[in-house]
């Protein structure tokens, strides 16, 4: 009984943040982009951008405050273009290139503004001098997958 009682405040928790920001699917669409690179998947990672497009399509801008709002008009059509690009071509290096621009605007938009009730974990690759998110604190690199799974670090935690 415990344990259902805490799950139906968990989800009744998420439900009021996602109907509060309006921008609640945004992460984790980014988040799939990531795992994806990680794994070297080219068709996953074009898939979950498409998520990630349709997210950033969908936000709902009555539902966000003013401060909010601005911080993802400034952004908006940079983290779509990104998205964009990552969907149509499904190849893994062009991919990789545009996640970079990618995670550094998200990165802008998560400093901003609340996109999760989790701690948010900002990576960063000196092979690359590029940073990602992360809904994580273990290093899995994105931008170069099996051949540099582990180089990096975490810099920050952006906490909710």
């Amino acid at each position: 009984m415990k344990k259902i009682l805490i799950a139906v405040m968990l989800l009744a928790t998420q439900y009021v943040f996602a109907q509060q920001t309006g921008l609640s699917p945004i992460l984790p669409a980014y988040y799939g982009i990531k795992d994806a690179l990680v794994a070297g998947d080219a068709n996953t990672a074009a898939e979950k951008a498409g998520e990630l497009q349709k997210a950033i399509g969908a936000v709902d801008m009555a539902k966000m405050t003013e401060k909010d709002h601005k911080a993802f008009m400034a952004l908006k059509d940079k983290l779509a273009f990104d998205a964009r690009h990552i969907s149509e071509k499904k190849e893994i290096a062009h991919q990789r290139e545009h996640f970079e621009t990618l995670s550094a605007n998200m990165l802008t938009l998560a400093k901003s503004v609340k996109l999760s009730q989790d701690p948010i974990y900002e990576a960063y690759c000196p092979m690359k001098k590029a940073t990602w998110l992360s809904n994580e604190p273990g290093i899995k690199n994105p931008y170069y997958g099996d051949a540099m799974l582990t180089c990096g670090k975490v810099q920050a935690t952006l906490k909710p």
